[in-house]
């Protein structure tokens, strides 16, 4: 005998997901899961075009006597009414054991004994005045629950996991592509403002440089100023300096010959005007 659980969710819709067109926009259906036993159920939903739908959310717990609704939504494209739709949903639920686990261990290591599988298919739908409705009408295809008879006997893959399942998907695979776009937008605003801040220290370089040039020239300039300002009336530094070295006189040096000269002559004009005072003084007295 197989130790197949009986049913541990009441899905609804119980037979089809259905998706309303036109589909080049975002279409949305709803899945609601019910546990209506004593247990906590784990659950997990599938799907055979990960890229297509996104599921949200894709997994989760169950409290007892407790409802989640479930949000499935197909991603714009081109829709073709000739086209066989193949799309299924599964949804796995399992009961939790007791104690502290790990939800992801526990999906790793579950036997298939011990799922409940339940496979739904999907429905594609145009309204009637819809123009994007080909002439072979709407795709449709029933969708069943099923589970494993109790004596069949489960066929795996390599990895040890249900055949059946090999063909499912999590169905979150849109959301993992948006993750990725999200890190690279991420790392691309970073390398922006790493760009703009490079440029700025650049900028702020470049004005430096521009403010000292300016401050060199200004100083040559006033140099040069300085220069040809000292040159007088000259007109070059050599006659300059030479202005300035007949100006200049060494204290040690010997006095010149025109300097010997007009010594005597002074000292004698004072003896004489001395003498005629002393004359004049000497008649008044007598």
């Amino acid at each position: 005998m197989s130790n197949k659980p009986a049913q541990l969710l009441v899905i609804e819709p119980a037979n089809e997901l259905k998706f309303v067109g036109p589909f080049c926009t975002a279409v949305s259906s709803y899945m609601r899961l019910t546990n209506p036993t004593e247990h906590v159920i784990l659950f997990k939903i599938k799907t055979t075009a990960p890229k297509k739908y996104c599921v949200r959310p894709n997994c989760g717990v169950l409290e007892p006597k407790t409802t989640i609704e479930i949000a499935i939504i197909l991603q714009p494209f081109i829709f073709d009414a000739a086209e066989k739709n193949k799309h299924k949903f599964m949804v796995q639920s399992m009961i939790m054991p007791e104690g502290d686990v790990s939800a992801e261990q526990l999906w790793k290591d579950v036997s298939p004994d011990d799922l409940m599988d339940s496979k739904l298919r999907c429905v594609f739908e145009l309204p009637a005045d819809t123009t994007q409705a080909a002439p072979g009408g709407p795709i449709t295809a029933t969708s069943t629950t099923t589970s494993q008879s109790a004596n069949a006997t489960p066929n795996k893959n390599e990895s040890g996991a249900p055949a059946a399942d090999a063909q499912y998907g999590s169905g979150v695979s849109n959301e993992e592509d948006k993750d990725a776009l999200m890190t690279e937008v991420k790392k691309l605003r970073e390398s922006e403002c790493s760009l703009r801040h490079e440029n700025l220290l650049l900028k702020e370089k470049l004005l430096r440089m521009r403010l000292d040039m300016e401050n060199s020239a200004a100083k040559e300039q006033q140099q040069q100023s300085s220069v040809s300002s000292g040159l007088g009336s000259g007109g070059s530094p050599s006659s300059a300096s030479a202005a300035a070295a007949a100006q200049y006189q060494n204290p040690y040096s010997p006095p010149q010959l025109a300097n010997q000269q007009q010594l005597p002559i002074v000292y004698v004009a004072v003896a004489i005007a001395m003498a005629i005072f002393g004359l004049i003084l000497g008649k008044f007295v007598l």
